[in-house]
Order: C-alpha cells, then sequence, then structure tokens
C-alpha cells in the first residue's frame, strides 16, 4: 500500500502514520525516513518529540533530507517506509539555494520509492489550502507543495487526513487491523499512540 497522510500542525497526522504503517509491516522491516534538517532547537525538540513517539515501535531510521534516489539502497523492497515529511523534504531541495524545480524533483522520487518498497507512508502539512494571499518564494513553496500532494494523491492508494483530532479518508480504505470503527473520526495524538502500540504488539 502507499498512502499520503495530510494535516496541519500537531494534527495528529504523524501518530495516524505510525499507526498506518505498524500495521501494514507486520513483522516485516520498519523504517522512518526522516527529512527535517534541524535549524534550531525548536527543530531539535521536534525531533526529539517524534523519537519518543516512535520509541519501541521497531523503526529503524533512514536520515535524508534531499535527493532521496541516492539513499534507496537503505531500505529493501519488503520494507514499510514512513516518510516524514514532504513538507521538510520540498524545503530542503527548493531554498539551499532556491531552485524552482524543486517540486517536480521531489515528486519524481517519491514516486520512485512508493514503486520501490512493499508499503510507503508519505506525510504532507496541508498549509496550501488556506485562503490567505502570499508573495514571492513563499507562495512559489506552497503552490509546490500542493503538486506534489496532487501528483502522490494521483497514485496511491490511499490520501487520509488527521484534522483537528480527527480522522477523514478521501482515498481508498484503511488496513484491516486499524480499527476506527469504536472511535469514528476521533485519532487524538494520545488514542494514535496508543493505537500503534495496540496494533503493533508487545
Amino acid at each position: 500500500m502507499r498512502a499520503l497522510v495530510l494535516g496541519g500542525s500537531k494534527s495528529g497526522k504523524s501518530g495516524l502514520a505510525q499507526a498506518l504503517a505498524c500495521t501494514l509491516a507486520g513483522n516485516g522491516p520498519l523504517y522512518y525516513w526522516a527529512t527535517m534538517e534541524p535549524a534550531d532547537g525548536e527543530d531539535r525538540q521536534r525531533i526529539a518529540r517524534h523519537l519518543a513517539d516512535r520509541a519501541g515501535l521497531g523503526f529503524q531510521t533512514v536520515e535524508a533530507g534531499r535527493d532521496l534516489i541516492q539513499a534507496l539502497p537503505q531500505v529493501p523492497a519488503q520494507g514499510t517506509v514512513l516518510l516524514d515529511s514532504v513538507t521538510a523534504l520540498l524545503a530542503n531541495e527548493m531554498f539551499s539555494p532556491f531552485n524552482p524545480a524543486a517540486p517536480e524533483k521531489a515528486l519524481r522520487a517519491l514516486l520512485v520509492l512508493g514503486r520501490h518498497c512493499r508499503h510507503v507512508l508519505c506525510v504532507a502539512d496541508d498549509i496550501f489550502r488556506d485562503a490567505g494571499r502570499y508573495t514571492g518564494w513563499t507562495e512559489d513553496y506552497r503552490a509546490g507543495l500542493a503538486r506534489i500532494c496532487r501528483g502522490l494523491a494521483g497514485e496511491f492508494d490511499l490520501v487520509c487526513e488527521a484534522q483537528a483530532g480527527m480522522l477523514r479518508v478521501h482515498k481508498g480504505r484503511l488496513p484491516a487491523g486499524l480499527d476506527c470503527q469504536k472511535n469514528p473520526l476521533g485519532f487524538s495524538d494520545r488514542s494514535l499512540q496508543s493505537a500503534t502500540r495496540r496494533n503493533c504488539g508487545p
């Protein structure tokens, strides 16, 4: 399965993606593909929180925030990969230095990754959907991220969104074993962490 998990800041999207990845992987190899290149203390705190969230879940970490194709040999074809996040990947590719072709490069690499591994889940912020008007590089970035997400949504099997603690499925079906019927559209960060550990076993 290939899945795109969307959501705003602190919406629970990373926890949802972890639950999906653990459910899909079963007893197979499980990888967390980290794309953030920390620039300050806030970034490092966020990375520390994510490390704590997935502690004990069996993830092996791949750190590659750009040029994804070069890092593909680190993940076997039978693996399940959670890439977090597309948002950081595009920022890395687009702004050091500014590269207007970065969205297309990132999309091509993500599609290759999606075809390479057994299961691939990509997390992205939906910062392209607000009603604000922006100029210059900010709008170029938002539009580029939107193009990437459209491209992934068109090819991937599952598109879902964590929104204010609620889960919405826009395309496809959640994998068996991820039980959202008892708590429909109610995935908070805490409940997702609990569901993740329950689905992955001891």
